[in-house]
């Protein structure tokens, strides 16, 4: 996905914001939600790696503590180019990871434990591949910014549902129905706002992750094994915060075996296809020397 269709995309995000703020207060409202989306988008900006990586309990590890995945990260991060990102573990069954971070001198990797002992070392450098691949796509500030704005929207439009209706009792709001159905729609599209940032994203950073590896099909193993354990270990820090849910290389909500009608990540099959036509045009090149 292009910068600038992304940066349609996180304007829509916060219109809905705004439209929601109008409902409460009028034109003030909106503006008032106008300056909130700009001071959380620069909260945002300077805290995403601190504030998703607190939500999630996760504490940094180093290599005395955490000797192969670290060194691992470092090999591949030397491979893609990029500085060694900070490194993080989540104390959670469930096989997941995500990067954060504002930029590539600014970034950190987070796994779970569930991911650390359930691959195998090249599953997981597939895996670690693909986050690396976020940072160096520079997805993960997006990514954040978009989780922080849909998670205000969600909010916004519970308070929409009584002050909206105050201002129309009042005579002064757009309509009870516009309330009631802007109250409802504004998460509905929030959330295939973040469905469009996200899925080319996660396309892009396979690819990445790939090149970064060397070998598609470790990544395609890799995905293939997260999701059918995901479906059954619930994640629940992520379905306390769903609005996080894209950032994540699996859908971290899954776990609840629901379906999600506005799910942030491409079908995992087309994921795995994706990767297999590509080691196919990779051919047997072994990528960069793992020595």
């Amino acid at each position: 996905m292009n910068m600038a269709k992304t940066f349609i995309l996180l304007a829509a995000l916060t219109a809905l914001f705004m439209g929601l703020g109008y409902l409460i207060g009028g034109g003030a409202g909106a503006m008032v939600a106008f300056v909130a989306a700009a001071g959380m988008n620069l909260f945002a900006w300077w805290n995403s790696d601190k504030m998703v990586l607190r939500m999630y309990g996760a504490q940094a590890v180093d290599e005395a503590s955490a000797p192969d995945y670290v060194r691992l990260v470092k090999r591949l991060a030397h491979n893609a180019g990029l500085p060694m990102p900070a490194i993080y573990i989540m104390h959670n069954p469930q096989p997941n990871a995500f990067a954060t971070g504002r930029d590539p001198d600014h970034a950190a990797v987070a796994a779970t434990t569930g991911l650390l002992e359930m691959l195998s070392p090249e599953e997981l450098a597939g895996v670690l591949a693909h986050e690396l691949g976020h940072i160096k796509n520079r997805d993960t500030l997006t990514m954040t910014v978009t989780a922080t704005i849909a998670g205000a929207v969600s909010m916004l439009a519970n308070f929409a549902f009584f002050f909206g209706g105050a201002r129309n009792r009042e005579g002064g709001g757009a309509g009870l129905i516009g309330t009631i159905a802007l109250a409802l729609l504004a998460p509905m599209a929030a959330g295939l706002v973040q469905m469009a940032i996200s899925r080319t994203r996660e396309y892009s950073a396979d690819q990445a992750g790939a090149e970064i590896c060397g070998k598609p099909l470790w990544l395609a193993s890799a995905l293939e094994k997260m999701e059918s354990a995901a479906r059954h270990v619930p994640n629940a820090a992520a379905e306390a915060n769903p609005a996080t849910a894209h950032m994540f290389i699996i859908n971290p909500l899954s776990g609840e075996g629901r379906d999600n009608l506005f799910s942030t990540h491409p079908a995992t099959q087309n994921r795995i296809a994706r990767l297999r036509a590509l080691a196919g045009e990779m051919g047997r090149a072994q990528g960069r020397p793992w020595g």
